[in-house]
């Protein structure tokens, strides 16, 4: 692949394309994606999903496989078709364009299409840390003048950030480099990089690869699962099924290690699809990942909030202080999104949603 080096003049234009909230990409992404064909009210139910990231990619494998979730859809003239993305922020633009019903999204891109008021936030996908991993023994403040890897407008994007302004480093005096996530390890191990930021599986591949990889910074991150809000305004008994979908893939994986373990092979299928190459995970290392930064947290798919708290404030005013919101954000947009009252609807009537009873395809 190659890599596309980005100077500060060259960001501040992709920052300002941001802005107008097409949310484009590189010629490459947008072929990848123009090529499925997404129109606003088609009569599919078009998910976004990222099966090269853990765990979203292994709900999202669950999700395309329920029978009890594709024959509700079905049953009302509305099939569901899920589509794989490089990274959530190029799902932003389709979404406020209607051409996306619903998708699994990083905090930053969940900021970005909640704070123009496009989305409702359904519920958590991820509750861990993204990091950033450099190559032999360096602090963030040694990264100075270095190659870093990072995916534009993303979770990780947040976090390297953050990293450097905690060492009071500007992201113009590194040299950002956009590669996909799946290709950071390779390109760390090949001294075409010298850092990255990324979430899982990149960092334990990337570990596992040399013990002269470290982490030198980890920052909160969370994913959620978002729907377009004029869809759910026009199908909102749709929109409930889809949500259904959503909780009980947790709730099955959780049932059983024996469950989980399918759910690891289906991503890894979905993941080799999409990119061509085998995952450097072992199903065992699919699964700690996906306990640990899900099925572990006691409350999900439901998003606690924590008194005196409101979700994602910190980083929507991170995010504001260093530039990066799109033209016409307004926080009080991103805590609308949060007050979607799907979920809880869905958990009050467990018997009509099926939320006990699985039916996957192997």
């Amino acid at each position: 692949m190659k890599i596309i080096l980005f100077q500060p003049q060259q960001l501040s234009l992709m920052i300002l394309a941001l802005s107008v909230f097409v949310c484009p990409v590189s010629a490459v992404a947008e072929e990848y994606y123009e090529r499925y064909g997404l129109s606003p009210a088609s009569p599919t139910i078009d998910l976004g999903v990222q099966p090269l990231g853990y765990p979203s990619g292994v709900i999202s494998a669950v999700m395309q496989r329920d029978r009890i979730l594709k024959k509700a859809l079905a049953d009302a003239g509305q099939p569901l078709k899920a589509h794989p993305f490089l990274r959530g922020a190029d799902m932003v633009g389709l979404l406020a364009t209607q051409r996306l019903e619903a998708g699994l999204l990083g905090d930053m891109p969940t900021i970005l299409a909640a704070s123009t008021g496009n989305v409702w936030v359904v519920g958590l996908v991820k509750q861990t840390s993204t990091a950033i991993v450099a190559r032999g023994d360096v602090q963030v403040g040694g990264l100075i003048g270095k190659r870093i890897a990072y995916v534009a407008f993303s979770s990780a994007h947040h976090t390297l950030l953050q990293g450097l302004a905690s060492a009071g480093v500007s992201d113009t005096q590194v040299k950002l480099i956009s590669l996909r996530i799946d290709d950071m390890p390779g390109a760390l191990e090949r001294g075409e990089i010298d850092a990255f930021a990324a979430w899982e599986p990149a960092p334990t591949i990337a570990l596992g690869n040399s013990d002269k990889n470290r982490i030198v910074f980890r920052g909160q991150s969370t994913d959620y699962f978002v729907l377009e809000r004029d869809f759910e305004k026009r199908q909102p008994e749709a929109a409930r099924h889809l949500v259904a979908g959503f909780f009980r893939a947790i709730e099955w994986m959780r049932r059983s290690q024996t469950n989980l373990d399918k759910a690891a092979r289906w991503v890894l299928a979905d993941a080799e699809k999409m990119s061509g190459k085998p995952t450097a995970l072992s199903i065992a290392q699919i699964g700690a990942i996906t306990r640990r930064e899900i099925l572990s947290v006691p409350s999900s798919p439901v998003i606690l909030e924590s008194p005196g708290t409101t979700p994602l404030a910190n980083e929507y005013q991170f995010l504001a202080k260093q530039e990066k919101l799109p033209a016409g954000a307004k926080q009080e947009n991103v805590l609308a999104a949060f007050r979607y009252g799907g979920l809880a609807h869905v958990l009050a009537d467990a018997k009509k949603y099926q939320l006990r009873t699985f039916d996957y395809e192997d």
